[in-house]
C-alpha cells in the first residue's frame, strides 16, 4: 500500500498535461481543457521509477491504470481551483518557497557545472602520488597493544593521538608479552590467515593508520598497519573511482569558497540574543541570568 501510494505521489509531482493545445493524433482523454495524448503518457512513464513502473503500471492493464491515476489526479487539480485554494495566502507561500528552492538549486547547478571537472591527467597525477592506496591487498604487517579494558583501551588512544610512538606505548602497555618486546609488532600476515574480526579491520586500514579497538577473548585489541604486501590495482580499473572522488572534493571545496564568498558581499546581522531566547525556551521572557552575565562581559 505504501510503494503504491509512493507511485501516485511520483505522478502528482512529475505529470503534466497538455492544456489547451492543439492535440496530434487521437486523444486518451480529456478533463476540462486537459487533453491527454499518447506522447503524455510517454513522458509520465519516464518519470516513474522502472521498478514502480513495472510493478504498478505493467502488463495489459498498467495503461489503462496510469490513464486513471493521472485523469485523478487532474480532477484533484481542478477541484483544488474550483474551491479557490489556488488563491489562498498559504498556497502563495508554499509557491514562494518552491520558487526559491528552484532558483538555489539552479544557481549551484550552474556554479558547480565546471567546478567539480576532473581531467584524466588529474586522476593519473593521483593514483601516481597514491599507489598504495589501489595495492590489491594479499598481505600486511601488523602491530598490536593488548589491554584488559576499555579504560585502558582509551588512555592507549590519548597517548598515541598525542604523538607518542605506538611501539613505545606497546611496550609499556601491552599484556601480550610476546609481541609487546618487539614494540607490539606481531608480523607479516596472509589474506584468510587472521580472524574475520581482525581482517575486516586489518585490510582496510591505511599504511600508517591505527584501527578501532576489537573486543576479542583474552582482551581488547588495537592494531596498527605498519606495511602493505601486494600488486597495485591498474589505472584503468581505477580511474573512474579517482575521478568522482577527486570531483567530490573540487565540488566541496568550490561550494564553501562560493558560500564564504557570498556571505561576504552581502550585509548580514545576526541576533544572538534572540536565538539564545529560541534554544533556552524563553521567548518573549526576560533574559536568563546566564544571558544577562553574558551580555555584561
Amino acid at each position: 500500500m505504501i510503494r503504491f501510494f509512493t507511485a501516485i505521489l511520483v505522478l502528482v509531482f512529475a505529470v503534466s498535461c497538455s492544456k489547451g493545445v492543439e492535440q496530434k493524433g487521437e486523444y486518451i482523454a480529456k478533463i476540462n481543457d486537459t487533453v491527454l495524448t499518447k506522447e503524455d503518457i510517454k513522458n509520465e512513464m519516464s518519470y516513474l521509477p522502472p521498478e514502480l513502473a513495472g510493478e504498478f503500471f505493467g502488463g495489459s492493464d498498467g495503461i489503462a491504470r496510469l490513464v486513471d491515476e493521472i485523469v485523478q489526479k487532474e480532477v484533484f487539480y481542478w477541484e483544488a481551483k474550483k474551491r479557490g485554494l489556488d488563491k489562498t495566502k498559504e498556497f502563495e507561500k508554499k509557491i514562494e518557497t518552491l520558487k526559491k528552492n528552484t532558483l538555489i538549486k539552479q544557481l549551484l547547478d550552474d556554479e558547480m557545472k565546471s567546478a567539480a571537472k576532473v581531467t584524466e591527467k588529474e586522476a593519473k597525477e593521483y593514483y601516481d602520488k597514491n599507489k598504495e592506496d589501489f595495492i590489491r591487498r594479499n598481505q600486511v604487517r601488523l602491530s598490536q597493544i593488548v589491554v584488559k579494558s576499555e579504560g585502558d583501551a582509551q588512555k592507549v588512544y590519548e597517548r598515541i593521538q598525542k604523538g607518542e610512538d605506538f611501539a613505545k606505548v606497546a611496550s609499556s602497555m601491552s599484556i601480550e608479552k610476546a609481541s609487546a618486546k618487539s614494540g607490539g609488532d606481531i608480523g607479516i600476515v596472509k589474506k584468510g590467515e587472521l580472524r574475520k574480526e581482525i581482517e575486516a579491520v586489518a585490510f582496510r586500514l591505511k599504511k600508517g593508520q591505527v584501527g578501532a579497538p576489537i573486543k576479542l577473548n583474552g582482551g581488547i585489541h588495537i592494531f596498527k598497519l605498519t606495511d602493505v604486501k601486494g600488486t597495485p590495482e591498474d589505472f584503468e580499473k581505477v580511474k573512474e573511482i579517482i575521478i568522482q572522488g577527486l570531483s567530490r572534493e573540487k565540488e566541496q571545496d568550490h561550494f564553501e569558497k562560493f558560500r564564504d564568498g557570498l556571505k561576504k558581499s552581502y550585509k548580514i546581522e545576526i541576533n544572538k540574543e534572540a536565538i539564545a531566547k529560541i534554544t533556552s525556551g524563553n521567548q518573549g521572557k526576560p533574559g536568563s541570568k546566564e544571558q544577562k552575565e553574558e551580555k555584561a562581559k
